[in-house]
């Protein structure tokens, strides 16, 4: 009897497509969604240049990983959400 073979669904190449936030949403949700999701993506940009611990990513360093990935600079805000996502990596 043949081995059976593991049938799998190729990768997309491109990335998952962009759903529009619904409206109706008082503005202060859209902007706290929008820092959430700066944020992560920060958060996993210092996680692949070795920065594991809030102490490491001062506002400094999370902003020059801003420049260097394309996002525009991020705020003190961002930055503490940052750190908070890297600290509950810990």
């Amino acid at each position: 009897m043949a081995a059976a073979t593991l049938m799998t669904k190729p990768l997309p190449t491109h990335p998952l497509p962009k759903k529009p936030l619904p409206a109706g949403w008082p503005r202060e949700r859209y902007e706290s969604h929008n820092r959430r999701l700066k944020a992560m993506r920060l958060a996993i940009a210092l996680l692949d240049t070795g920065c594991y611990r809030p102490e490491q990513a001062n506002n400094r360093r999370i902003r020059a990983t801003a420049s260097a990935i394309g996002v525009h600079v991020p705020s003190d805000t961002t930055c503490r959400l940052v750190r908070a996502l890297l600290y509950d990596n810990c």
